[in-house]
């Protein structure tokens, strides 16, 4: 089935940093600053925008692969910035380029791979 992506879609999310979101709350440290897997998260979401309302009725990508490094610290209150580009697509595989930003610097770099599925197939099968 053809869905109609290209190579070079992109999408770009934000979100302001609140007390939720820090390393702290989550459990994965003990410092009020951002948490990797909250930045890990917006990035998944900015390939997911890139590319799931192409897609038609039925079908969405769910992610599959991550590889990402956390380059720095952001402190609560502060914008994050999440952007991804597709840069391969294999049959129903789908790689991005994904990249965060605070307000000053990166933050984080690395790379993600989503599938596309049927949603009630998908669904089935659990």
């Amino acid at each position: 089935m053809d869905f109609g992506l290209r190579e070079d879609m992109e999408a770009i999310v934000e979100k302001v940093v609140t007390e939720d979101d820090t390393a702290a709350k989550f459990g994965s440290g003990n410092i009020s600053v951002y948490a990797t897997p909250m930045m890990i998260g917006l990035m998944e979401n900015s390939a997911l925008k890139a590319v799931d309302d192409k897609l038609g009725e039925g079908y969405a990508t769910v992610g599959i692969h991550v590889d990402v490094k956390h380059l720095a610290a952001t402190p609560v209150g502060m914008k994050v910035t999440a952007k991804s580009r597709l840069v391969k697509i294999d049959g129903k595989k789908l790689y991005f380029k994904v990249e965060a930003y605070d307000q000053e610097k990166k933050i984080g770099e690395g790379t993600h791979t989503r599938y596309i599925i049927n949603i009630d197939n998908f669904m089935k099968k659990l």
